[in-house]
């Protein structure tokens, strides 16, 4: 499938800022509890703003404590839901590049399943009728393609995603997939959402995580109506009427812009947090393994945590959690704080507790 753009003067500066930026975060060595509460902190702000920009109430701080802390809001039961099923979506996107997984229809599916239903959910089919998108007023802003094309349009995305890893920037391939699904609109609900974690899943697999240090949904939030308007390649708003030729290079700019700004902060941050001594860190983390290092970050916001709230992290159940948190107390990172059943806690250990400080400095 064919796409115009260009690189522009503008796109190479930000393709270059993305490379200095991403070089300086590789070669910095962090305490392994500020490492892990910066990928907790940004898994947070990316289910927060990803979800706030279609509309969610939730505050950030009233995200975090739905998606760690399991509180209830009552009367935004679906604001809540929201918020869990996308958090749950970026963990298995993290857990996906660790095994190496491609991007495929079927994990595309099952992605928009996660964010739009839970984690329970089997791979969502195609929508099978038009989805008219309008503004406030009732008028038309974007009508996508016809349901009829749309598994093939999909197909085409797939197999372009596939061919471009052999030869365009990983960056330059995030955003055009990003750009490309919304534009296809598969879905009657959850397009937004599944588009930007698909653009950060290409991202993680091509190796431009960052450390899983940022979030780019907040940069769309700081300016929706920029993000929008940069969605907007042709003025006609049917797909059939110069979408398909229409040059995306403004959006792509856009884009590449956005990564470059994120990319940067989060660079300043990890430099003010660097560390020496990356040989003891490396020791103690080779330990654990990608739940433990999870459950590590929860320790940046408090000194002790429950089954429950690791469960929430991990997305297992309960009494799964319970069975690691017992081999990691066995293991000798984790300590039982507090032994009652229903109420049981646990600490690091006095070994682990030496790394974790720093958190909200950085």
């Amino acid at each position: 499938m064919p796409y115009r753009f260009s690189f522009t003067p503008e796109i190479v500066r930000a393709l270059q800022s993305i490379e200095r930026a991403r070089a300086e975060v590789t070669l910095t060595v962090l305490p392994p509890g500020v490492a892990e509460g910066l990928r907790l902190r940004a898994r947070v702000k990316s289910t927060h703003f990803s979800t706030r920009i279609e509309g969610n109430r939730l505050t950030l701080a009233e995200a975090e404590q739905v998606v760690i802390e399991g509180r209830q809001f009552p009367g935004r039961e679906r604001d809540m839901l929201e918020v869990q099923h996308y958090f749950q979506a970026l963990a298995q996107v993290e857990e996906w590049v660790e095994q190496g997984m491609t991007v495929t229809e079927e994990g595309i599916r099952k992605l928009h399943a996660l964010i739009y239903a839970g984690k329970r959910a089997r791979p969502t089919s195609y929508r099978d009728g038009q989805n008219v998108i309008r503004d406030g007023a009732g008028g038309i802003v974007y009508l996508p393609p016809e349901a009829k094309d749309v598994p093939g349009l999909m197909t085409d995305l797939v197999a372009w995603i596939r061919q471009a890893e052999t030869d365009q920037p990983i960056p330059v391939i995030a955003g055009m997939a990003h750009y490309q699904f919304v534009t296809i609109h598969p879905y009657f609900d959850g397009n937004g959402r599944t588009a930007r974690a698909l653009a950060t899943w290409i991202l993680y697999r091509g190796r431009y995580d960052l450390g899983r240090f940022y979030s780019l949904e907040e940069f769309y939030n700081q300016d929706l109506q920029g993000y929008y308007d940069a969605l907007v390649t042709h003025p006609h708003h049917n797909y059939y009427e110069g979408r398909t030729e229409a040059d995306i290079t403004p959006w792509l700019a856009y884009f590449l812009k956005g990564v470059a700004a994120v990319f940067e902060t989060v660079a300043g941050e990890v430099h003010a947090s660097a560390i020496s001594g990356g040989d003891e860190t490396e020791a103690l983390l080779r330990h654990l393994d990608r739940r433990g290092r999870m459950v590590l970050g929860l320790f940046g916001r408090q000194e002790e945590i429950t089954a429950n709230e690791a469960a929430r992290v991990l997305g297992l159940s309960p009494r799964q959690v319970r069975d690691l948190l017992n081999a990691w107390v066995g293991e000798g990172w984790l300590e039982i704080s507090e032994a009652a059943r229903k109420t049981r806690r646990y600490r690091l250990s006095a070994e682990y507790r030496r790394f974790i400080g720093g958190i909200s400095a950085a």
